[in-house]
């Protein structure tokens, strides 16, 4: 086996191995932007539902409150602000959704289901959480949530403490039997939204798959250069001097030099076979000379 044949074994096996953690970091980074990508996406779906309640809470609610016994205008609650905002948003992005999901809540609707049961007790378990991030399989896809916990605030107690001192309209409108008994900053549910995480995760596998073509392409051009300079500054003076050294040692040494203007290790040995081919061709003709003289 040659010298460029075991010199390209080596750089196949360790250009292959760079590639393999190439491949792993860059699967790994992309992996990890896209899932950032999706959650500051969620985040920003969160912080326009607060955005709707505080406007509702702040401008629509003190426009209605001297109705609230003629009837029950559900506009009125930032809770219903936010959840029909982000359901026009569904008209547009319906694999997106937002929900205000409540343990006992006045609305139907708004029940939580299991798994977001789940997220509200992890809440009430760990009252300092502030928020919580995951990921759950949905007939789409994999999707990435994130949920905020909702605290029963003090203007809340108006209508769900108790069902005897609710409005009469909000009675009359959904019943006295669900969403009453909250008690002061009790968690009684989370704002969750849940965002796709299959388009970005496609196009972060686009790019990944982009800069993963250019590194085999630059591992491929950077061997064949290292092939060629191999081959040009290495492999092709040894073979000259080898044929050289060869005919030298048949006695066909006309015309052969070893001679190098090269300042390297190359150099260095085709001058050590100069000398040596030198101090050979003066050996043969004293002993030539000996011979005749004889």
């Amino acid at each position: 086996m040659n010298l460029l044949v075991r010199l390209n074994i080596v750089l196949v096996i360790a250009f292959s191995l760079a590639g393999w953690i190439a491949h792993a970091v860059c699967d790994s980074l992309q992996r990890s932007e896209a899932r950032r990508e999706v959650l500051a996406t969620a985040g920003l779906m969160l912080d326009s539902a607060l955005a709707s309640r505080a406007y509702t809470a702040d401008e629509i609610d003190p426009l209605l409150v001297g109705h609230m016994q003629d009837g029950f205008p559900p506009q009125s609650i930032p809770f219903y602000a936010a959840t029909q905002t982000f359901a026009s948003l569904r008209k547009l992005h319906p694999d997106f959704t937002y929900k205000e999901a409540t343990l006992n809540p006045t609305n139907p609707r708004d029940r939580a289901t299991d798994w977001e049961a789940d997220i509200i007790e992890q809440f009430r378990n760990h009252q300092d959480a502030q928020q919580i991030q995951g990921d759950r399989p949905t007939p789409v896809g994999l999707s990435l949530y994130l949920a905020r916990p909702i605290r029963a605030q003090p203007e809340c107690l108006t209508c769900h403490g108790l069902a005897s001192a609710a409005p009469a309209a909000l009675i009359a409108r959904y019943g006295k039997d669900n969403g009453f008994g909250w008690q002061p900053s009790e968690v009684i549910g989370a704002q969750i939204v849940s965002v796709p995480f299959a388009d970005a995760a496609a196009n972060a596998h686009r790019l990944f798959s982009g800069v993963t073509t250019l590194i085999a392409v630059v591992l491929i051009a950077l061997l064949a250069v290292v092939n060629a300079t191999v081959y040009w500054t290495v492999v092709h003076p040894l073979r000259r001097m080898t044929r050289h050294a060869n005919e030298v040692s048949l006695g066909q040494a006309t015309g052969v030099t070893f001679a190098s203007r090269r300042g390297d290790e190359i150099g260095a040995l085709a001058e050590a076979f100069e000398r040596m081919r030198k101090s050979l061709e003066k050996a043969i003709k004293m002993i030539g000379g000996s011979g005749r003289g004889a």
